[in-house]
């Protein structure tokens, strides 16, 4: 694998969280099978293909599968990254080598997939004993706090008192216990779960100036601090955590 410096170095700082989590794993020397679900059009993949690493992305957009194999042309990776037209709910119909991947990503997908844990115990199937899942999702209490600095509290005390992870709003939130219960529940053991974005997504919604003011090096640095430490971490824009199937 060629060497690189870690991942959390050269991303957004809205990911820095959920690649300094991944930088031990990716970033081993090692090469690794990953899957990712609802990759869409190689956000992670890509990067993950620099590193050497063989990705497969499963999304149901076949225009983001052909942006995906531009991206990974115009990178030099075309032939590690292997795009594939599916749902994450029916993982085990697109992807034959289920039970095979060292590393499955499932990052904002769970906020508008059909049935979440579904989708979930399908992530864990395609996972080799001793693999890993990195899931991320949308916090509900970061969406609350967004919506009530952004100017809306109506619609920030709506969400605070809507339904959950199983109702009918447009878009799913989760709360942490959420996001443990359906990783525990899909036969995976969790790790300890982090936020993401603690304070990116706020300075854009506090206003360009400040956002743009912002030293981007000092956001990076805050974020990977907070990312991990309550209460930061509880009202952070996600929850990513990574779990292992024994």
């Amino acid at each position: 694998m060629p060497p690189s410096a870690p991942a959390s170095e050269q991303l957004p700082t809205r990911a820095a969280a959920v690649w300094a989590a991944l930088d031990p794993l990716v970033g081993a020397g090692s090469a690794l099978r990953v899957l990712d679900v609802g990759g869409g059009s190689g956000v992670f993949a890509v990067p993950l293909a620099r590193l050497g690493h063989e990705v497969t992305v499963v999304d149901p957009s076949a225009d983001a599968l052909a942006t995906l194999a531009r991206r990974a042309g115009t990178a030099g990776v075309g032939e590690r990254v292997h795009g594939v037209q599916g749902d994450g709910d029916l993982l085990h119909e697109v992807v034959p080598d289920a039970g095979g991947f060292d590393l499955a990503l499932c990052h904002s997908v769970l906020e508008v997939v059909d049935d979440p844990a579904t989708t979930l115990g399908e992530i864990a199937r395609s996972l080799t004993a001793g693999g890993t899942a990195s899931v991320a999702v949308a916090n509900r209490a970061g969406a609350v706090l967004a919506r009530a600095v952004g100017g809306h509290p109506t619609d920030a005390l709506a969400l605070f008192e809507g339904p959950g992870p199983g109702g009918a709003r447009s878009r799913r939130r989760f709360t942490p216990a959420d996001l443990l219960d359906l990783v525990t529940g899909a036969g995976l053991t969790a790790g300890s779960w982090r936020g993401i974005s603690v304070v990116a997504d706020l300075l854009d919604v506090v206003g360009a100036d400040a956002a743009a003011d912002a030293d981007p090096a000092a956001v990076r640095r805050l974020e990977l601090a907070l990312a991990g430490t309550s209460p930061y971490r509880d009202v952070a824009g996600g929850l990513h955590v990574l779990a292992t199937r024994p």
